[in-house]
């Protein structure tokens, strides 16, 4: 089969990366998709490169990078539009009005590259971002056209009837499908073994780090993570900012600054204990972290969900706690006991690498797209 798998990257990481290499307005497509899969930033990469080695064709298109998508496009002798497109409608079918949308470029050359691409599968992993309105004009050019979405809220008033499928690792998205009329499955997040070359020797000597965001539905992990630097000064966090934060937040006196793709790993492997919060979202585990951490060998310590045991063991492969004063207790009784924490991350690890890397996913992603074409 040929899957054309379809990402969207944060504009903070774009901005980020583009400073890491500069000029990258005229460089060689290949060469930027290149540098873009050693980023080891977010999972396209990891699926295809696991559909490879099941005999699949796979290829990656990261939509709103423009320099990248550009590049494309000038290669394969391609024109496209680079002004604004503006739409008109009528609310409620009685009041005009103008909504500016994205930029033509975007979906003139992602048009073309379905039309060069042929895939048998499309996998949407922007739903929140290319517009429905286009996915269904394109149909006609793709096989099975599924999407994929975790746990953050999609656009209201969106019409997602153009999915064949639609995949998520969070529970409440698969019923919020199904009772829309969409099939959905779960299907959930898991580790790249490739990371494991970002292991930075044998030593770690963070003893608690957490990475994240702290956006507006994060407002108990604000609590925690505060709660967290108060206690033990040594926490190191990496976020986007703490600008937003109190000014008198503990959280400031721990910030390390932004991390990102491999410099995340690496921080995995030099922590002891790495800390996972779920934030407002309930009552699911489902975020990346969960793997992640685990398959750089830290000892996870992460928020108490009912589903945790369908992933890891707590107790015996990660460490949950269900309060703040409880992980407080946990994370003092872990670093006075090396033995226990050792013993953990490497079940943890070992389970990881069993059963929860993007191969491991990717033959199961196979079995549900054979149900469905």
């Amino acid at each position: 089969m040929r899957f054309l798998i379809l990402t969207a990257d944060y504009s903070a990481f774009i901005r980020w990366f583009s400073t890491q290499h500069r000029g990258l307005e005229v460089w060689p497509y290949a060469e930027q998709m290149r540098m873009r899969i050693e980023s080891l930033f977010g999972v396209p990469f990891f699926y295809s490169d696991s559909l490879k080695k099941l005999g699949h064709e796979a290829n990656d298109i990261y939509v709103n990078n423009e320099y990248m998508q550009k590049a494309w496009a000038r290669e394969h002798g391609f024109r496209f539009r680079e002004d604004w497109r503006w739409e008109f409608r009528l609310r409620r079918g009685i009041v005009p009005w103008i909504s500016r949308i994205k930029e033509r470029w975007l979906y003139d050359i992602l048009a073309a590259q379905i039309r060069y691409y042929k895939p048998d599968v499309l996998f949407n992993q922007a739903m929140d971002t290319i517009s429905s309105r286009f996915l269904q004009e394109i149909r006609p050019h793709v096989g099975l056209l599924i999407g994929q979405h975790a746990a953050s809220p999609l656009p209201k008033g969106v019409d997602f009837s153009c999915h064949d499928l639609v995949i998520s690792s969070f529970p409440p998205t698969v019923e919020h499908f199904r009772d829309k009329g969409i099939p959905a499955e779960l299907h959930r997040l898991g580790f790249g073994p490739e990371c494991l070359s970002c292991m930075d020797g044998e030593e770690r000597p963070f003893d608690i780090t957490f990475i994240g965001n702290f956006f507006p539905i994060h407002s108990s992990r604000v609590v925690l993570l505060e709660a967290l630097c108060s206690r033990f000064p040594q926490v190191k966090v990496w976020t986007q900012a703490v600008d937003h934060l109190a000014p008198g937040s503990s959280i400031r006196n721990c910030y390390q600054g932004q991390a990102w793709g491999r410099e995340i790993y690496t921080i995995f492997s030099r922590s002891k204990i790495t800390l996972n919060h779920h934030g407002d979202i309930l009552p699911y585990a489902n975020n990346a972290r969960l793997y992640e951490a685990t398959g750089m060998g830290a000892l996870l310590m992460t928020d108490w969900k009912e589903n945790l045991h369908e992933m890891f063991e707590p107790g015996k492969e990660v460490v949950a706690y269900r309060s703040s004063d409880e992980c407080v207790e946990l994370i003092q009784y872990y670093l006075d006991h090396k033995n226990e924490r050792e013993a953990i991350a490497r079940a943890g690890q070992d389970h990881t690498m069993r059963e929860h890397t993007y191969y491991q996913r990717s033959k199961e992603l196979v079995d549900i797209v054979g149900r469905y074409l």
